[in-house]
């Protein structure tokens, strides 16, 4: 081994152990760990805003109703009080609505059922077989781009890209002579800090809208925010975050990593392959594209023609049309069909028994999502009945207004905060449920649209979660980063990520800024960006 890159490790493991940032790492990582469980933590939350309405009731805080005269919801007398729940009427309303807060909490139903499309094709080894295919014949030039991009897409099948892609990057770089951990590096860079954008629409963004839906309503009850609202914004997103990515890998991570030290490497460790898809898995996704096609054609001439039969029936236009507003049905049946065509013709799937073991499969996995969706929405609608929300929406716009933070800058400060909350938060459905019933009315307040504030929030929780030890599968990463660094510690792994959510937050943000408010293009179908 050469004395450069001796020096190199040893300044890479110097960073990664040492200096102030790996001791605000440590930090957040110990104040991380103090945090229960997203269940229990939901709960305490729930309690909490009982006690704190019936302080806050007692001394009759309010605040001026923002919404024109008139408007739907406004109050009578132009004036929004506190509404305390340590009384009577408040204990009666709790457990008269404890069942229908739960089941008519927006993100639960369309996340189970696009999730059932997406099991169809994740099951019969559909997602699988395209991604081994995107990521092993893609040309060595481009394979980190493909990697990083791969990831990305990998999303819309939730722990598919975690669980196969990554590894599989480690093994694709290891089998070029490359750094492994730095393939590994740009999958989870792609899975994990890109996770908000993608091509399709996936599971991820019903479960934000719905939440983004009821944050809103405490401002405007009509509004209405579809899962599609971000599509135009995380579209291009995809391909900006996968170049940024492979930048990143090629110029900045691989090269401190240095040259692959096999002594450093678990005993036995040897050039792992993964067999790229076979003829037949070929010959499958082949057909599976097909009847993705044909099925988008089928859809499209219900909407696109002026007669189409899903068109918004009062105007004749898409915007507010039944097809945005069961987008969440087509994504069902996008995934669904191309799913069981693949498994038809791969042999992983023979009849409907399949397919419904293959639903009944993902919906197994989903007991904990579920259990968590019940005190969340136990929360949001306790938050949402005392007004505090809007109260605290109400000063802090006023605040904002006060200091100049008002204009398209509040954003900045709005994702940093994000990125900062999903350090020891890493759920991004129990984060946005605690911040959303605070920031949606703020912004909307300030005039911008929940849409545009959703499309913010969702940078900012994407790419601190590299970095962050509270990531669920940061563990899972961490073992298999193990298998080709026998000492390596979290503090190196976090290290190598860092330069991802540095470029990203930097690189993503400026998109967002030069998209929404330079362009001034939409970031959904229908999407507005002021608000009033």
């Amino acid at each position: 081994m050469s004395s450069n890159q001796s020096q190199t490790r040893s300044a890479y493991e110097e960073q990664a152990q040492g200096g102030l940032f790996a001791r605000f790492l440590s930090t957040v990582e110990w104040l991380g760990n103090l945090l229960p469980h997203p269940v229990t933590l939901f709960a305490i939350l729930a309690v909490g805003i009982v006690f704190i309405s019936g302080i806050l009731g007692y001394f009759d805080i309010a605040v001026a109703d923002p919404r024109p005269e008139g408007a739907s919801g406004r109050s009578a007398d132009g004036v929004i009080s506190v509404v305390s729940l340590m009384s009577a009427e408040g204990l009666q309303r709790i457990v008269t609505n404890l069942v229908t807060n739960f089941t008519g909490f927006a993100p639960l139903g369309t996340v189970l059922v696009a999730l059932l499309g997406v099991s169809v094709a994740e099951h019969s080894g559909m997602l699988s077989a395209a991604m081994r295919g995107l990521v092993m014949n893609a040309p060595k030039k481009v394979v980190t781009f493909a990697i990083v991009f791969a990831g990305i897409v990998s999303n819309t099948a939730s722990e598919l890209g975690y669980v196969v892609l990554i590894p599989l990057a480690a093994m694709i770089f290891h089998s070029l002579g490359r750094h492994p951990l730095a393939g590994l590096a740009a999958a989870f860079a792609g899975v994990s800090a890109g996770y908000s954008a993608n091509l399709l629409l996936g599971t991820v963004d019903p479960l934000l809208s719905g939440i983004t839906e009821a944050a809103a309503q405490m401002i405007d009850p009509e509004y209405v925010v579809g899962p599609e609202v971000n599509w135009y914004f995380m579209f291009i997103s995809t391909f900006v975050v996968a170049i940024m990515g492979a930048i990143v890998t090629d110029k900045i991570v691989e090269p401190r990593l240095g040259k692959f030290d096999e002594s450093h490497a678990p005993a036995g460790l040897e050039k792992q392959q993964m067999d790229p898809p076979t003829r037949q898995e070929k010959k499958a996704l082949a057909w599976a594209g097909v009847s993705f096609l044909v099925t988008c054609a089928i859809l499209a001439l219900t909407v696109v023609p002026e007669w189409g039969i899903l068109r918004n029936p009062e105007t004749g236009e898409v915007q507010n049309s039944p097809f945005l507003k069961g987008i969440v049905a087509f994504i069902f049946i996008t995934f669904a069909i191309p799913g069981f065509v693949y498994g038809r013709i791969a042999g992983t799937m023979k009849n409907d028994k399949d397919i419904i073991d293959a639903m009944s499969k993902s919906m197994g996995s989903m007991g904990l999502y579920i259990t968590l969706v019940f005190f969340a929405a136990q929360f949001v609608a306790f938050f949402k009945w005392t007004n505090l929300g809007t109260v605290l929406a109400v000063k802090g716009a006023a605040l904002l207004q006060s200091v100049g933070l008002d204009g398209p800058s509040v954003f900045i400060l709005f994702i940093l905060m994000c990125g900062m909350v999903n350090l020891s938060l890493g759920s991004a459905s129990a984060q946005w449920a605690v911040t959303a019933p605070i920031f949606v009315p703020m912004l909307m307040l300030l005039g911008y649209a929940p849409e545009v504030i959703q499309a913010a929030y969702r940078i900012g929780d994407s790419v601190t979660n590299v970095i962050s030890p509270m990531m669920s599968y940061f563990g899972l990463i961490l073992a298999m980063a193990a298998r080709y660094r026998k000492d390596l510690g979290m503090g190196t792994l976090i290290a190598m990520m860092l330069p991802y959510t540095m470029v990203f937050i930097v690189g993503w943000g400026l998109l967002f800024f030069i998209w929404v408010f330079l362009l001034g293009m939409p970031v959904g179908p229908g999407a507005a960006t002021y608000y009033g």
